[in-house]
């Protein structure tokens, strides 16, 4: 009889302990956030060339950082997100950018004489997004759907130009627009998803010319991938 009751005690205790454990894990579930690293990858479109100016070799984008998630829902399918983060740009054209003391001249030229030219750009980035997904604290394979906007400081970029019968040569390029911001929209399911990009304000400050008058306004449409990792 002393045996039974002894079970019967430790059957209740245990039973006490997991309804405990059901309840905290509940607890814990109901609050779980999306909090993400990401790297993305794409190809950068310049919109508004100046008259004869052509794209060259692949214009490339590499991004990384981390987004915190805030949930508006009670489902916790609707947040924000708040990030910081790092982007390489890279813009291959037929502009040949030329610095001459203080002051740097732009020159639209053939591409019969030019190898590569190239604009180069490194930035902080903030980005903030509106988010949607399907995802449950037990589901991590989920549609997505991102939207917002990013805000980026060019902290470093420089102009690079390589000719035929001069060789290489670049210079940190004071023209490129220091605060450069735009709307993104992310969507997908899992961790293939796709990005875009489309820039705001031009990639260079105003006022910016060619030779021969025309203003270089030009700015960025971004296509690519982007990956999320928990």
């Amino acid at each position: 009889m002393r045996n039974r009751t002894s079970l019967t005690t430790v059957l209740l205790g245990w039973l006490a302990v997991c309804g405990i454990w059901a309840q905290t894990s509940q607890l814990i579930d109901d609050r779980y956030l999306e909090d993400q690293f990401y790297i993305g990858l794409g190809i950068n479109f310049l919109l508004d060339r100046p008259t004869d100016v052509v794209q060259r070799s692949l214009s490339y984008s590499l991004q990384t950082g981390f987004i915190k998630d805030i949930p508006l829902s009670a489902r916790r399918n609707v947040g924000l997100g708040l990030g910081l983060g790092y982007a390489v740009n890279s813009y291959y054209t037929n502009i040949k950018a030329t610095q001459i003391g203080d002051a740097i001249t732009y020159e639209v030229v053939s591409t019969d004489d030019i190898v590569r030219s190239k604009l180069e750009t490194h930035a902080i980035e903030i980005p903030l997004e509106l988010r949607w997904r399907t995802s449950t604290a037990e589901e991590f394979r989920f549609w997505r759907i991102y939207a917002g906007g990013k805000l980026g400081y060019v902290f470093s970029g420089r102009s690079r130009l390589v000719m035929d019968e001069t060789g290489a040569e670049g210079f940190s390029n004071g023209d490129i627009r220091k605060l450069q911001y735009g709307l993104t929209l992310s969507f997908g399911f899992n961790t293939w998803n796709i990005h875009a990009y489309y820039a705001l304000n031009p990639l260079l400050e105003d006022g910016i010319q060619v030779q021969g008058g025309e203003f270089i306004d030009m700015r960025t449409l971004r296509i690519g991938v982007i990956f999320y990792i928990l």
